[in-house]
């Protein structure tokens, strides 16, 4: 008997520690260390134990999906103009900028490109931007054998996510954008748990007073996981990146956003973060 409560004991503990970590997702990958959405980016990202990495989904001429966050390559690239102007073999001219806007050797990566250097590397890849361009991506993540690897996002109430791609998100990993600050931000949710299982639910809000801050059980009881960003104060009420590091306060920063249910921090420091939340035993 004794034997018996102490494996359940054990048991409990290990399912209790495990809900208690808390995955690290680099925004467009280690991008202090290398051009911000490059291969090179996202690999170091991986290396360095993060459990996701975001990215930001465009299309070339010639309908190849490839990794771009503005509208145009002017600021990442030594090109001009938006992707959809070039054909792939076009845009692979063009070399990424650095941090201190060098223009690299790194080129714009594509979706496969990415979706093949971390497959069956654990590290899931947040598809961000990605709404018009589902299908596309569909087709890359399953001629690579990556579907599961995926998280695809939008900010779209779930009637119209079915609306648009009812053929679809019974296939894919999903996590829907809910704006805290608009009035019917839990209604979206509920509406979401009561139609799918969605893998995360991406909370942004630029003030900290909403009721589904102090409280979300009602999501994590459910399996799903609550997102909160640290980068950008506009996101996340000023609880962000730079009040932790630059200012060393983790109290009105990480250690806010782990104490109002964080189940996975977006992050534009992901080594620090790791190292952090690690000293506290909160990854793995």
């Amino acid at each position: 008997m004794k034997l018996k409560l102490l494996i359940l004991a054990s048991t409990i503990s290990l399912s209790v520690s495990a809900q208690n970590k808390i995955q690290v997702t680099a925004h467009r990958g280690d991008w202090r260390n290398a051009p911000e959405n490059s291969l090179r980016a996202f690999q170091y990202a991986a290396q360095m134990g993060v459990d996701i990495v975001e990215l930001d989904l465009k299309k070339t001429k010639d309908g190849v999906v490839v990794i771009m966050h503005d509208g145009t390559i002017d600021r990442t690239t030594n090109g001009k103009g938006k992707p959809a102007d070039y054909t792939f073999d076009e845009i692979r001219k063009f070399g990424l900028r650095n941090g201190i806007g060098r223009v690299t050797q790194n080129q714009i990566p594509t979706l496969k490109e990415v979706m093949l250097a971390l497959k069956g590397t654990g590290v899931k890849v947040n598809l961000d931007k990605s709404y018009d361009y589902y299908p596309e991506a569909f087709a890359v993540l399953k001629e690579t054998g990556t579907i599961k690897q995926a998280i695809f996002k939008s900010e779209v109430p779930y009637a119209d996510l079915k609306a648009r791609y009812s053929n679809l998100i019974d296939s894919i990993i999903y996590m829907p954008v809910v704006n805290l600050d608009k009035p019917e931000a839990k209604q979206v949710i509920v509406d979401y748990l009561k139609n799918m299982k969605p893998y995360a639910f991406e909370l942004i809000f630029t003030k900290d007073t909403s009721a589904v801050l102090k409280d979300n059980k009602f999501i994590t009881q459910t399996g799903s996981k609550v997102w909160i960003n640290s980068l950008w104060a506009s996101l996340n009420g000023g609880h962000d990146d730079d009040t932790a590091v630059e200012d060393d306060n983790k109290k009105d920063s990480w250690d806010w956003i782990i104490a109002h249910g964080a189940t996975i921090i977006q992050t534009d420091r992901p080594l620090l973060m790791l190292e952090y939340l690690r000293k506290k035993h909160l990854h793995k």
